[in-house]
């Protein structure tokens, strides 16, 4: 088992419309608005940025997004990661009853050296941060959502 190699999983349940989800979730440089774990984003091009993350725990991950897939017809937004982290990040959104269900997965390679390091000792502390990262991810974007 490679203990740097993850692969995470969440679903939002969100009561608003798709399209309005699926915008909110192109536009990476307003994270830092909504989801208090997103620290920073700087775009680089339409098609990319750069993204710094911190959640519970004491250290940073910075990251480069370039987007593979931008489809709203299909509901999908997929990126390329590398920095701290390489892999991929992919949203799906669509429609359950009168709101939005969001799927987000992402398969990744640790690259930071203090975390690869810490992998095994560490591995289930980062997918707890993860997790919490994502609830509170959740949260901030319904209550975006309800405000716009």
């Amino acid at each position: 088992m490679d203990f740097n190699h993850y692969r995470f999983r969440s679903l939002w349940d969100l009561p608003a419309p798709v399209p309005d989800v699926y915008r909110a979730l192109e536009r990476i440089e307003e994270y830092p608005h909504w989801w208090p774990q997103v620290r920073e984003v700087t775009r680089l091009d339409p098609a990319g940025g750069v993204i710094r993350v911190r959640s519970l725990l004491p250290y940073d991950l910075t990251q480069t997004m370039r987007e593979e897939r931008r489809d709203p017809a299909a509901g999908v937004l997929q990126v390329v990661l590398g920095g701290d982290i390489e892999g991929w990040a992919r949203w799906t959104v669509r429609a359950r009853g009168t709101g939005t269900l969001v799927r987000y997965e992402q398969e990744v390679d640790v690259r930071k050296p203090l975390l690869r390091h810490l992998a095994l000792p560490g591995r289930a502390l980062f997918r707890a941060n993860h997790t919490l990262m994502m609830r509170a991810g959740r949260r901030g974007l319904a209550a975006h959502l309800r405000a716009v």
